[in-house]
């Protein structure tokens, strides 16, 4: 399974300069665990950071100016802390595996004499087998539009490899995003394809009502649009797999008993929902926002190949307090799993964090020159001391015992 060992953002709105788990500058810091939740008060930067890693997978499916001019975020200049001339950066740290050695990525996005942002530096490197020392060896590496990349990565000595000069002529375009799409670049390819599977949860439960033409999607999107159609999908690809999934979500889900589906004369496929005192089924047209918000985060753990990394944003909005702590429990199981994808939350809510221990808890706060800090709870000795003797992280968070990270 790969894992995000960690990330460095500079210059990224509240961002200035953060820094999370193990990256080539933090060596000694502890790579990312598998779920791990990001908490801290309105403004402090949990949904920047969520955007973050949103926006490097648009630059690299989209090309550099067409994500910084999507419309939340108003292009480069709003997008580059205020007061800083410098470049917005990402230091990022991977593994393919736990076996295996990490990847190191870096990309700069500046902007050119008119002000469009570009491509300034991007650099991909891995030490080669058995080198213990020294710095990665560079598979891409270009400063403003020139320099090269290897090609025919077969051998871990170098032997066979070849260097290829680049020039980039669109200085908007990822050079991973081309080079991850030839034979030629298998550890390119690897790490481009981490980047572009990675899944943000933005859950809209009035999107997931809507009918939608019958089909079938392998994969739930952001807002949860396609809920019939990534339903559909499950069904048709695994019928007698697809009954025990709606069992399993309706034993996890307060107040349902059962959930059966069916299907139109148009074939779409209709889900049946059974709740406690009533004969007749309920459709999702009819149920909560929390029921079905629920529905969207078990069914994102049903999914038989999940992306590499999943962000979900404020699990708590719309849910019980009492199904946060059941939820957390849940994703966590779910990260650990062979095939589990690493879970990224940030939240609000004790309850969620009262699932978790220091070290997958972090904490964004803002200083008074306006930037953000993030601190690991295992970090601060007194939390530390707290849970070991029993408190659960929720309630320290609860009463004030960070010292961060609240209003």
């Amino acid at each position: 399974m790969a894992i995000l060992e960690g990330i460095q953002i500079k210059n990224f709105r509240v961002l200035k300069e953060v820094t999370l788990g193990k990256t080539i500058y933090e060596s000694n810091s502890d790579p990312l665990p598998r779920l791990l939740a990001v908490i801290g008060a309105n403004g402090t930067g949990k949904s920047s950071l969520l955007d973050a890693l949103s926006f490097l997978g648009d630059c690299l499916k989209e090309g550099v100016e067409s994500a910084c001019d999507k419309q939340h975020r108003g292009g480069f200049e709003r997008l580059r802390t205020q007061g800083v001339a410098d470049a917005i950066q990402f230091e990022i740290r991977f593994r393919e595996e736990v076996s295996a050695r990490p990847i190191n990525y870096t990309l700069h996005i500046g902007g050119d004499a008119a002000g469009r942002p570009i491509v300034v530096y991007e650099r991909l490197r891995q030490r080669r087998k058995g080198q213990k020392h020294g710095q990665p060896y560079p598979f891409v590496d270009i400063t403003d539009g020139i320099g090269f990349a290897w090609a025919g990565e077969s051998t871990d000595d170098g032997e066979g490899n070849a260097q290829i000069a680049v020039n980039m002529k669109d200085r908007q375009v990822l050079a991973i995003s081309t080079f991850g799409t030839l034979t030629d670049h298998p550890r390119i390819a690897a790490f481009r394809n981490f980047l572009a599977n990675w899944y943000l949860s933005y859950f809209v439960p009035h999107l997931a009502r809507e009918p939608s033409m019958a089909g079938a999607e392998p994969h739930l999107d952001r807002e949860g649009k396609n809920l019939a159609k990534y339903l559909q999908f499950i069904e048709r690809s695994k019928p007698e797999a697809f009954k025990g999934m709606l069992s399993r979500i309706a034993k996890k889900i307060p107040g349902i008993t059962d959930i059966k589906h069916d299907e139109y004369k148009n074939r779409q496929l209709v889900l049946e929902f059974t709740s406690v005192g009533y004969s007749e089924p309920f459709f999702k047209e009819d149920m909560s926002d929390g029921t079905l918000k629920m529905l969207a985060y078990m069914l994102l753990m049903e999914d038989p190949n999940p992306a590499p990394l999943i962000g979900i944003e404020e699990p708590e909005n719309g849910l019980h307090h009492q199904l946060l702590i059941h939820l957390a429990i849940e994703l966590k199981q779910f990260a650990a799993e062979e095939k589990g994808p690493q879970v990224l939350v940030t939240t609000h809510s004790p309850h969620f964090v009262d699932a978790l221990t220091p070290s997958e808890v972090w904490i964004l706060d803002k200083g008074t020159d306006g930037y953000s800090t993030l601190t690991r709870a295992a970090d601060i000795s007194d939390i530390v001391n707290f849970y070991n003797e029993g408190i659960p992280m929720g309630s320290l968070w609860y009463s004030n015992h960070f010292g961060i990270g609240n209003p």
